[in-house]
């Protein structure tokens, strides 16, 4: 039991070598500290804390002498980009969702075979606060080969509020469908009725949003076609199941690590973001 506990409280590189079926070749990223802005409570939104990665990798060892060739190994450099990756992807609640992620991006790796992550925050009480993972190329097969398979990329339309209310939306949207094959997403902008105002800039921002995504609604209202997304998940789904997106950017303008380059006030401005955050194919169409 003593070592058990031991064990626990160990560096992974510990855990590693303790629970390895093999001798395994490991790598390993130790006290790596970045100011990162996540945690699910309020106050832990628009500010940063001190947030430290350990992480241990497995891979497969070279039958062949690696010759001081970097190609021939997994470096350094792939574990700390996964973390800068998955950081600059969106902003998030967990401690250990940015652990899975990170997890899956190193799996990704042709050489990694188990990985050890340990993520702590250091600012949120007299100790470091945090979580450990262990996955392996065997236990997530099914999300490597899903990651692998080509994610399918959008056209982004921009509809403002006339074309919002016209009666040849549908036609509109045919035209569209008729000119190419990639999935539709389609933007809208803020309402034409004055929005509530609030004194704090963080307040009138998500209000802002919600207001766009009230306009998000009445569009989709107009069509069957449509369905309203409003996170990553969703719109993956709606892309590969033929749907037509119309985007509510709550969630994800919310949740990036670029919040400051999505304005709300500017809808086409947001459109052009969003469409970088989604690597669609062209800039941003307007829906004429």
């Amino acid at each position: 039991m003593c070592s058990e506990i031991s064990q626990a409280f160990a560096h992974p590189i510990e855990r590693a070598i303790a629970t390895a079926a093999t001798s395994a070749d490991r790598i390993s990223v130790r006290g790596h500290i970045v100011d990162v802005e996540i945690g699910a409570f309020q106050q832990e939104r628009g500010i940063t804390q001190r947030v430290r990665f350990d992480i241990v990798v497995e891979v497969t060892a070279e039958q062949v002498p690696v010759e001081d060739d970097v190609d021939r190994i997994l470096s350094y450099d792939k574990v700390t980009e996964a973390i800068y990756h998955e950081l600059a992807a969106e902003r998030l609640n967990l401690l250990e969702t940015l652990a899975d992620r990170i997890a899956l991006r190193i799996l990704l790796e042709p050489m990694a075979q188990r990985t050890f992550v340990r993520i702590e925050k250091l600012d949120r009480g007299p100790g470091a606060l945090g979580v450990e993972i262990v996955r392996s190329r065997r236990q997530m097969r099914d999300r490597l080969d899903a990651e692998q398979d080509d994610v399918p990329r959008p056209r982004v339309l921009f509809a403002d509020n006339t074309v919002l209310k016209s009666d040849r939306l549908p036609a509109l949207i045919d035209a569209c469908l008729k000119t190419s094959t990639a999935p539709l997403v389609i933007c809208v902008g803020l309402p034409d009725a004055p929005c509530s105002k609030a004194e704090h800039p963080l307040a009138q921002r998500r209000i802002d949003l919600l207001a766009i995504e009230q306009n998000a609604w009445v569009l989709a209202a107009r069509d069957p076609r449509l369905l309203v997304v409003a996170t990553r998940t969703e719109l993956d789904w709606s892309m590969r199941n033929d749907r037509i997106s119309v985007w509510a950017p709550s969630k994800i303008v919310l949740d990036s690590a670029e919040t400051q380059r999505a304005v709300p006030e500017d809808a086409v401005m947001l459109a052009h973001w969003f469409a970088q955050e989604i690597s669609a194919l062209t800039s941003v169409e307007k829906l004429v």
